[in-house]
Order: structure tokens, then C-alpha cells, then sequence
């Protein structure tokens, strides 16, 4: 199960994420009055879904033994288009032959943060 607590204070928008043992500051850009001390909400989003794409990929080669030297996941967020969409390029390196690359991009649909984005995860609120 993930878990994380973001907290807030007198430092407009600056946002200390913790998960697990790792820190995590997130901030606004410039443009949106933050001081962009770190990544934006929608930017850590795309660092989710590139960080699940590359390490599902990762596993899946090394179960299969496939020569995947490494891997890159581009990914962009059109949020100003309708309905918004999320770009993803999938850039894998190696002697892989088109069938192993096609198999990648087949699970690159797959991938557990994939489809939680893609089937909206129900979200209850409370205050506490």
C-alpha cells in the first residue's frame, strides 16, 4: 500500500511531500506565483507514470531475458486540450527485434499507475 502526507505552511505554495522515508518538496512555477523550488503538482504526476513505465518494463525484460540496455519514457501533459491527455513516447535501447518492442508498448498500457489514471481512482475525502 503507498502512502503520503503533504503538508503546507507560511511559504507560499512550497509543499513538503513525505512517503515512506523519502522527502519530496513540490512547489508552483513562477508563472503561477510559486518560487519553483520543485516540480508542480502535474509534473510529479508525469514522474509517477514515467518512473512505473520504466521500472514494469524494466522487470518484465529482465523476466524474459530480452537484451533491454535501458530505457527512456518521455511523457507530456495537454492539459488545455479536451479532454486532457497525457503524451507518452517509450524509448527503449538494445538489440531488441520489433516484436519485443511492440510487446513493451502493449505492457506500457498496463502498468499499474496506467491504469490507475486511466480508470479514475475513486477519491474519498475527509477532514480531520
Amino acid at each position: 500500500m503507498a502512502a503520503a502526507t503533504a503538508r503546507i505552511g507560511d511559504v507560499r505554495y512550497v509543499t513538503q511531500i513525505t512517503t515512506g522515508r523519502h522527502e519530496l518538496t513540490a512547489d508552483e512555477p513562477p508563472r503561477n506565483g510559486g518560487a519553483d523550488v520543485g516540480p508542480a503538482p502535474f509534473d510529479l504526476l508525469l514522474a509517477s507514470l514515467g518512473a512505473c513505465t520504466a521500472m514494469t518494463l524494466k522487470m518484465y525484460a529482465e523476466h524474459k531475458t530480452w537484451p533491454l540496455e535501458s530505457l527512456e519514457v518521455r511523457l507530456h501533459y495537454h492539459g488545455g486540450e479536451t479532454p486532457p491527455r497525457i503524451e507518452r513516447v517509450v524509448v527503449p535501447a538494445g538489440p531488441l527485434d520489433d516484436a519485443q518492442r511492440a510487446r513493451l508498448a502493449d505492457i506500457a498500457e498496463r502498468t499499474p499507475v496506467t491504469l490507475a489514471i486511466k480508470g479514475g481512482v475513486p477519491i474519498q475525502t475527509s477532514l480531520g
